[in-house]
């Protein structure tokens, strides 16, 4: 695979993988708390850093249907989430290109 390279976010405050402690986004790149993951609680993010894109593939999701893509840590590997590529209902386009973090694999690290 090569070496991996880790992008440091100078931010006060960042979300970092559970696993790892890699960052993964600033807290001001949250735009919604009140989504729903797989093992509960997720983030929608407008960007985030150190992750790789999987495959794309067509989910029926809470919401409707989705064309989304695994997003897994760049380090330990572990899948973080989803990105969602193309949102089928027209309420739902505004998540196309954002992404979701599950809340049980990141944590708020303070780097002051």
């Amino acid at each position: 695979m090569g070496l991996v390279y880790r992008a440091y976010l100078s931010s006060d405050k960042v979300y970092v993988c559970s696993c790892c402690g890699s960052h993964l986004a600033n807290i001001d790149d949250v735009i919604s708390k009140t989504f729903q993951g797989r093992h509960g609680r997720a983030y929608l993010f407008t960007n985030v850093v150190n992750v790789s894109v999987g495959k794309k593939e067509v989910r029926m999701l809470i919401t409707g249907r989705h064309t989304v893509a695994d997003i897994s840590c760049n380090v330990c590997e572990t899948v973080m989430g989803w990105k969602y590529i193309e949102a089928f209902e027209p309420t739902q386009k505004y998540k196309e290109g954002k992404i979701i973090l599950e809340k049980s694999l990141f944590a708020r690290e303070c780097t002051f």
